[in-house]
């Protein structure tokens, strides 16, 4: 009997550093398949995220990277202007005739859209003048009249040089356009050098 209790205590000790290394072993594995579940987790949130951002965006990757280009450029380079000849129009009146003679300059991003904005000269300036030829006195003889035209004339010269993309007509009411441009686009101001109403 005596050899029978040696043998199961053996065995008992035997078991204990089994148990030991099959624990050890089974939590070994369950790090690593933890490890390689979130490595793939995170490899597939990262993708996924990244063909998030091109579907939402409204703007085709070409132009949010136009707007990054923008950015970066803008804190280094020397502001580009573009000058317009002068405007003459006859002002919308209701008895006495008024005359405005103007003298735009475009502030745009780069020296490149200088040259494309000369390419579509002949348009930009049919549209300033119907702009121009439809105001009324009252209506450019304040300061902030003349920003509304200044905004007016660089959504409309935005539209001319990069129109926007087709899109499905909604019913929504048409807004002013603000006082200062997006990033991306080709034009961001449009200043006055001169500005008279006779």
């Amino acid at each position: 009997m005596a050899e029978a209790k040696k043998a199961e205590g053996g065995d008992a000790e035997e078991q204990t550093p089994n148990k030991k290394k099959k624990l050890i072993l089974i939590i070994v594995g369950v790090v690593v398949f933890a490890l390689i579940g979130a490595g793939a987790l995170f490899f597939l949130m990262k993708n996924d995220a990244a063909a998030t951002d091109e579907e939402e965006g409204d703007e085709p990757p070409a132009k949010t990277e136009k707007a990054r280009k923008a950015k970066d450029h803008e804190d280094d380079a020397p502001p580009v202007f573009v000058k317009l000849d002068a405007f003459t129009v006859k002002l919308q009146s209701d008895g006495q005739e008024a005359y405005l003679q103007a003298m735009p300059e475009l502030r745009v991003l780069d020296a490149q859209l200088g040259e494309k904005i000369k390419q579509y000269m002949p348009e930009i300036r049919h549209k300033i003048l119907l702009i121009l030829a439809g105001k009324t006195a009252a209506d450019v003889t304040t300061p902030q009249g003349v920003q509304k035209l200044s905004n007016e004339m660089r959504v409309t010269i935005n539209a001319i040089i990069e129109p926007p993309p087709a899109r499905k007509k909604a019913s929504r009411p048409a807004t002013e356009p603000g006082d200062l441009a997006g990033p991306d686009e080709p034009v961001q101001a449009v200043l006055f050098t001169s500005f008279i109403v006779q």
